[in-house]
C-alpha cells in the first residue's frame, strides 16, 4: 500500500473509534485486514490487569509499543451504596466475555478496570494498609484540573480498531456481541458518563494533525509516535510492571493508576524553538550539546540517557537558561537503589470533551505501586526552585516543556488483580 494509503487507512481507523457508533464500526470494517481477531481463553489471562508488556508488540532496543487505538470508559454504578452479589456478577459476566471475545494481546484486546476513591467511599471500611488512595488534587501552583471522580475507569486498548470498537460498542449495550462472544453490556450496572479515545504509534499524530493546538504547517514527523515529535517510553526510564506492583495484602498484584488529560499548545513549540531547543527542553541541554538525539530519538535505543545529565539542573538553568522536562522528572523517578518508579502509558487524543473542533491533547495513564510516587514525580517537573536561579527560567517558560501543556482533568484509581477486579470492597477475600 502507498504511504498515501497507508495514511489514509489511519485517518479512518481513528476517527471510527473516536465516533465510536454502527456506521464507525462498518466504516472501520471495510478497511481492516480480512485476517480474524483471535479469541481468547479465560484461563490463559494474566493474574495482573496491567500485566500487558508481555503481549503487546516491542521495537528492535525492547520497548514496549503500545496498541494503536486506546478508549476510556468512565463509569459510575447504579447502586449508592454497596454492590450486591447480583451487581458483581453483571460486571463480571461482562468483563468474562471480553476474556473469552479477545486473546489478551494487541491483536486482540488488553482491558483493566481501576476503582476511584468516590467507589470505595461507599464502604464502611478503610482500604488496606499499604493501600493509599487519596482524593486527586493540583500538584502546581499554576493547574486548577477538573477532576475525575467517577466510580471507575475501564481502559480499552488494541492495536485492531475493529475489535476495540467493537467491545466499546458491546459494553455499551449498542450491540450484543463482539468477536463472536454475547456480551452483557455495562449498562446493566453502571452509566457511562465520559467515553474519551486516542492513539499512538508512528504515523498517527502526523497524520491528525490538523487541530487546535498544532501549527497549519503540519510539523508533526511521520515517524513520531506522539505530538511533539520524540520518542518516549524507552524500556530503561521506564518502571517494570512487578516495580509498580501492590506486593502483599489482598490487592496484591494490583497497582495504582492515575490518569491525566493535557491540552496540548504547540504553536511555539514547533515554530519558535528550533530543534536543538526541543531537544533541550524535553531531554536536557546535555544531550543537545552533545548531540545524542537524532529526528525523533530513535538511536538512544533502550534509555534516553537522562540519568547523566539529573544532577546537572541548576548548572544548565544557569548556563543555558533553559531545562530538561526529563532531567527534572528524572531525579524524583528514582528510588534509593536508582529503580525507576513510575510505568507511563500515554496515548494522544483530537476528541477533547466539551469542544466541537479536533484539539490536541495527551491522555497520560501512570501506574506506580503508590500514588504518592506520581505526585512526588509531578511536583518535580514543577521546577519552581529553578525560577530563583536566573530570571531565563521561568515558571513555564525555558522550563522544560509546562510552556506547551496545561492539565485539564486527573483521577486516582486503584487497579485491583484479575481475580478481585468486579466491584471490590476494601478487604476482599479470595482468589
Amino acid at each position: 500500500m502507498s504511504p498515501e494509503g497507508n495514511r489514509s487507512r489511519r485517518a479512518v481507523l481513528k476517527t471510527a473509534v473516536a465516533l465510536g457508533g454502527a456506521s464507525a464500526l462498518s466504516a472501520c470494517l471495510d478497511r481492516v485486514d480480512d485476517d480474524p481477531v483471535p479469541t481468547g481463553d479465560p484461563a490463559a489471562k494474566p493474574p495482573r490487569q496491567h500485566a500487558w508488556r508481555a503481549y503487546v508488540r516491542h521495537d528492535e532496543h525492547g520497548n514496549t509499543q503500545l496498541p494503536a487505538h486506546q478508549i476510556l470508559l468512565y463509569l459510575d454504578f447504579r447502586v449508592d451504596g454497596r454492590p450486591t452479589d447480583a451487581d458483581r456478577r453483571a460486571l463480571a459476566d461482562a468483563l468474562d466475555a471480553l476474556d473469552r471475545a479477545y486473546a489478551w494481546s494487541h491483536e486482540g484486546l488488553l482491558h483493566s478496570i481501576a476503582y476511584s476513591p468516590a467507589y470505595f467511599d461507599r464502604f464502611d471500611e478503610s482500604l488496606p494498609e499499604g493501600v493509599s488512595l487519596p482524593e486527586p488534587r493540583a500538584l502546581s501552583p499554576f493547574e486548577s484540573p477538573t477532576f475525575d471522580l467517577q466510580d471507575a475507569v475501564l481502559h480499552l486498548t488494541s492495536d485492531r480498531a475493529d475489535a476495540v470498537l467493537a467491545a466499546d460498542r458491546a459494553l455499551r449495550g449498542e450491540r450484543t456481541t463482539a468477536n463472536g462472544e454475547e456480551v452483557p453490556p455495562l449498562t446493566d450496572v453502571a452509566t457511562v458518563v465520559s467515553r474519551r479515545t486516542g492513539f499512538v504509534g508512528a504515523g498517527l499524530p502526523a497524520n491528525h494533525q490538523d487541530a487546535a493546538g498544532i501549527p497549519d504547517s503540519q510539523p508533526v514527523p511521520e515517524a513520531s509516535p506522539l505530538f511533539m515529535g520524540f520518542e518516549a517510553g524507552f524500556r530503561g526510564n521506564q518502571a517494570t510492571e512487578d516495580y509498580v506492583a501492590i506486593d502483599s495484602g489482598p490487592f496484591a498484584g494490583g497497582t495504582t493508576k492515575v490518569i491525566a488529560n493535557l491540552r496540548q499548545r504547540l504553536d511555539d513549540w514547533y515554530e519558535e524553538q528550533s530543534y536543538e531547543e526541543r531537544v533541550m527542553e524535553m531531554f536536557s541541554p546535555g544531550h543537545a550539546e552533545e548531540n545524542l538525539v537524532e529526528g525523533i530519538g530513535s538511536n538512544l535505543g533502550s534509555s534516553s540517557g537522562i540519568d547523566r545529565f539529573v544532577d546537572d539542573v541548576a548548572a544548565d538553568a544557569d548556563e543555558y537558561g533553559r531545562v530538561g522536562h526529563a532531567q527534572k522528572a528524572a531525579g524524583a523517578n528514582r528510588d534509593a537503589a536508582g529503580n525507576v518508579r513510575l510505568l507511563r502509558r500515554h496515548f494522544e487524543s483530537t476528541d477533547d470533551i466539551g469542544s466541537d473542533q479536533p484539539v490536541a491533547s495527551l491522555h497520560f495513564p501512570s501506574l506506580q505501586r503508590h500514588v504518592a510516587a506520581f505526585e512526588e514525580v509531578r511536583r518535580a517537573m514543577n521546577g519552581t526552585d529553578l525560577t530563583e536561579l536566573t530570571p531565563a527560567v521561568r515558571q513555564r517558560v525555558n522550563n522544560g516543556i509546562l510552556e506547551y501543556i496545561f492539565v485539564r482533568r486527573r483521577g486516582y484509581f486503584l487497579v485491583p488483580p484479575r481475580h478481585h477486579r468486579a466491584l471490590p470492597t476494601p478487604s476482599p477475600t479470595g482468589s
